[in-house]
């Protein structure tokens, strides 16, 4: 049975990844550069660091890709600003998790600044004993990095924690650190590969909570 929740944020938490998606076009028109094609967007997610920087080099050469990335990630905060939408079941797991008394800790590659405000903008950051930012690890997912730091800072082994994930490279990262993996899949739904990795696969949060309740997991 696992003693601790290790949370990923976008398309976990809330629904956020499909805004996300919108925020790019109108930074890199901004720019005089033309949308993305489908396919960027699907390399984008669960990407973060110098992978995300090298995905953006391979579709816009032309342009430092921090100066991109640092354009989106202010554009996104101002339309988070007002709030993000609740995956289902979240509020439930976490006030579950809360009585039970399991220490809980989200680990996300976006900035400090976007978590905290989505946190506080929800109200879920009081079920929260800390948070785990992408600067805060020196690798970023598939690397095992930002969960093998979450398990230290719960004072846990990390098979004894369970990470909560809806993307490739987070479900990737949280198998290498020898977590407990869960998937929710979101806006790609597992491959061959990924099923190998996980331990469950959920529909949504409430299913992940019953599995809790019922000590499978």
């Amino acid at each position: 049975m696992v003693k601790g929740v290790i949370f990923d944020m976008d398309g976990l938490m809330f629904d956020t990844e499909r805004m996300w998606d919108t925020f790019w076009a109108p930074c890199l028109e901004k720019r005089g550069l033309p949308a993305p094609p489908p396919d960027f967007y699907t390399g984008c997610r669960g990407l973060a660091g110098e992978n995300l920087k090298r995905h953006l080099k391979e579709y816009y050469p032309q342009i430092d890709p921090q100066k991109l990335l640092d354009d989106v990630w202010a554009y996104g905060a101002r339309q988070l600003a007002a709030g993000v939408p609740c995956k289902p079941g979240l509020k439930e797991l976490l006030a579950w998790l809360e009585q039970v008394g399991m220490p809980r800790i989200v680990a996300s590659s976006s900035p400090r600044g976007m978590i905290e405000m989505n946190l506080q903008t929800t109200g879920v950051a009081r079920y929260f004993h800390d948070v785990v930012c992408g600067s805060d690890v020196p690798r970023s997912k598939p690397d095992p990095a930002i969960f093998l730091e979450a398990a230290r800072r719960l004072d846990l082994d990390p098979k004894d924690c369970l990470v909560l994930e809806d993307s490739f490279n987070g479900v990737r990262a949280g198998a290498a650190a020898g977590a407990v993996t869960i998937m929710v899949p979101d806006l790609a739904q597992p491959d061959e590969e990924i099923r190998r990795l996980y331990t469950h696969c959920c529909r949504d949060l409430l299913e992940v909570l019953d599995l809790l309740k019922t000590g499978k997991v």
